[in-house]
């Protein structure tokens, strides 16, 4: 059974960072794409940054410049470093994992095989 679990959301003001995790067990890490995805009230879900099992990375162009995926496979955890916060940015940060291709990273798709449960990332102007 595959387990996602984020954590290290919380409130911080415009500017600020936040560094967010995400655990994955139950899936052969490697062999997965990983991805952060957010979703703001009202709002779709969209994708923040994916890395496929290559290496390749894709940003949402919102976020360049700003966020940074990486993962330890040692640890089978995800990570996603956000500095420069915006209120814009507030939303529940999602982890997702998928069995998938190149281009499901490059076109930032939500239609990802397993989810976490969300951390919520609040950004006060």
């Amino acid at each position: 059974q595959v387990h996602l679990v984020e954590s290290g959301g919380g409130s911080v003001q415009s500017g600020g960072s936040l560094r967010l995790s995400c655990v994955a067990s139950g899936i052969t890490y490697r062999r997965y794409c990983m991805g952060w995805f957010r979703q703001a009230p009202g709002q779709e879900r969209e994708g923040v940054a994916a890395i496929e099992s290559t290496g390749y990375i894709n940003y949402a162009d919102s976020v360049k410049g700003r966020f940074t995926i990486s993962q330890d496979n040692a640890k089978n955890t995800l990570y996603l470093q956000m500095n420069s916060l915006k209120p814009e940015d507030t939303a529940m940060y999602y982890c997702a994992a998928d069995p998938c291709t190149l281009s499901t990273v490059q076109s930032l798709g939500v239609l990802w095989a397993y989810w976490g449960q969300g951390t919520q990332v609040t950004v006060s102007s």
